[in-house]
C-alpha cells in the first residue's frame, strides 16, 4: 500500500483503504471511511465521517467529503455518505452526511461527472450518469434522477425532486419538482422543451422520443390541468407499448410530487 500513499497523507487507524487506492499529499482520511479498489484521491482532500466510497473513482484536490450536515438539528448521530463507482469529483466539492430526520444517508450513485465547487447537502439522493456543472448546489433532501444534467450555478431548493433525463440550464433556480425528460431554465424557472438531444444520444428510438414529446405537450402545450394530463397518460402507453416504461416513469413522478411541478 505504501507506494500509493504520499508520505504526508494521514490515514486514521480503522479506515479501510484498498491496497490499489492512491492518496495524494496532505490528504486526510478518517477512521470510519472505506475506499474501494482503484479509487484515486488527490492532494489536500479531507474524507471523514461514516463514508463509503466505491471503486474507480477519481477525486480531485481540495474535496471535502463526509463532513457533518449543515443542519442545526444534527446532534452527532452516526449518519452516512455513500459514493458508488466510476465517479469523477472535481476540485472543492463538498458532500455532507445525512440526518436522522431522513434516511440518515446521502448518496451519489455511479458514473457521475461532478464538476468543481458542487455542493451535495445532507440526505440528497443522486442517481447514475448525471452531470453536475460547476457550482451547482443541492440543498438538503433533494432527489436527482439518472442522466440528469444541471447547468453551472444552478441552485436546487430543499426537498425538490428532478426526474430522470431532465436538464437545467445555466443558473437555474429550481424550487419545484422537474418532471422526467424536461428541459428547464431561468429564475423564475420555466419549462422550455424536452431533452430531445439527450434522449437521442442515449439511444431512445423515434417512437419513444415521440411519446416523450406527447407527454410534454400534454403537460405544457394543451392547457390541461395536471389531473387531466395524468388521466391521458395510460392511453399513450397503450398506443406506444415501446414507451410504456417511460410513461410509467412520468406517472410515478407526477403522482409522488408534493411540491408541485415546474410549469
Amino acid at each position: 500500500m505504501s507506494q500509493h500513499i504520499h508520505s504526508t497523507a494521514l490515514i486514521a487507524e480503522g479506515a479501510v483503504v484498498h491496497p490499489s487506492v492512491s492518496v495524494g499529499a496532505y490528504s486526510i482520511i478518517g477512521p470510519d471511511v472505506e475506499i474501494g479498489e482503484g479509487t484515486c484521491i488527490g492532494p489536500h482532500c479531507v474524507i471523514e465521517g461514516h463514508t463509503r466510497i466505491g471503486r474507480n473513482n477519481q477525486i480531485f484536490q481540495f474535496a471535502s467529503l463526509g463532513a457533518q450536515p449543515q443542519d442545526k438539528k444534527y446532534a452527532g448521530e452516526p449518519t452516512r455518505l455513500e459514493i458508488g463507482d466510476g465517479n469523477t469529483i472535481r476540485e472543492f466539492c463538498t458532500f455532507n452526511t445525512g440526518t436522522a430526520q431522513d434516511e440518515g444517508v446521502t448518496r451519489l450513485g455511479n458514473n457521475n461527472w461532478v464538476m468543481a465547487y458542487v455542493h451535495i447537502a445532507h440526505d440528497c439522493q443522486v442517481g447514475n450518469n448525471t452531470i453536475l456543472a460547476n457550482n451547482a448546489t443541492l440543498a438538503g433532501h433533494v432527489h436527482v434522477g439518472d442522466w440528469v444534467i444541471l447547468g453551472g450555478l444552478t441552485g436546487v431548493h430543499q426537498f425538490t425532486r428532478i426526474g430522470a433525463h431532465a436538464m437545467a440550464g445555466f443558473s437555474s433556480h429550481i424550487s419545484q419538482d422537474v418532471p422526467p425528460f424536461m428541459m428547464v431554465d431561468g429564475n423564475p424557472l420555466a419549462v422550455r422543451s424536452f431533452n430531445i438531444e439527450g434522449l437521442r444520444r442515449r439511444g431512445f428510438t423515434p417512437a419513444r422520443i415521440q411519446a416523450v414529446k406527447t407527454m410534454h405537450k400534454l403537460l405544457y402545450r394543451q392547457g390541461l390541468t395536471l389531473q387531466a394530463a395524468l388521466a391521458a397518460l395510460p392511453a399513450l402507453a397503450e398506443k406506444t407499448p415501446e414507451a410504456a416504461a417511460d410513461v410509467a416513469l412520468m406517472q410515478d413522478f407526477l403522482q409522488a410530487s408534493t411540491r408541485g411541478i415546474a410549469r
